[in-house]
């Protein structure tokens, strides 16, 4: 098995790409340890010291670190878990997974503005960001404001903000006039 690995716009975090699939669908997202305990995979990377967040997509293993350590000392000891889980025959989540499109529910009078606004997250925003190992997904929407919430690469990343108010507030207020701002949501 051979696995590559990819920078991200967020220098605390890497993309690890196994060759397969991580997931069938959609992405799981563990901020923290006590989080990953419907995921063997998960737990797996969060027994080598120094990682701090964990994300999945279909394809992909995205990586948090602490500032204290350096890729260079991390890095073969992720790349062996990863390797050891999937030569275990382990699943990546646990039973009790549900698949999601991440996206929250709204119900609602605005219910075709926020069915566009998933519409162009799911289209043009997501694929970018799985590009760089990360996920936005839709919060909420109230008075004009949009609310995402930022996985993976995306949470904590310097750029998001520039990629937030440049990129998909753009984006979205060109398609949707009844959007006036899009703001992160923790």
């Amino acid at each position: 098995m051979f696995i590559q690995t990819e920078s991200t716009p967020n220098p605390a975090t890497l993309k690890f790409l196994p060759g397969q699939n991580v997931l069938d669908m959609g992405t799981a997202d563990f901020p923290t340890a006590e989080t990953a305990t419907t995921s063997p995979l998960a737990t797996r990377l969060f027994a080598v010291d120094g990682v701090t967040g964990v994300f999945f997509g279909i394809d992909f293993v995205t990586i948090t670190k602490s500032d204290e350590m350096e890729w260079d000392h991390l890095k073969p000891s992720l790349l062996g878990a990863i390797m050891e889980h999937f030569q275990s025959g382990q699943p990546v989540m646990g039973a009790d997974h549900k698949a999601t499109s991440g996206h929250a529910e709204h119900t609602g009078e605005d219910g075709v503005i926020v069915g566009q606004i998933k519409e162009l997250l799911d289209s043009r925003v997501r694929p970018a960001v799985a590009q760089d190992g990360g996920d936005i997904t839709f919060h909420g929407f109230d008075r004009g404001v949009v609310y995402l919430h930022m996985q993976g690469a995306c949470a904590g990343c310097p750029s998001s903000t520039l990629t937030l108010k440049m990129g998909i507030e753009n984006l979205l207020r060109h398609y949707i006039p009844e959007v006036t701002e899009v703001r992160p949501v923790a």
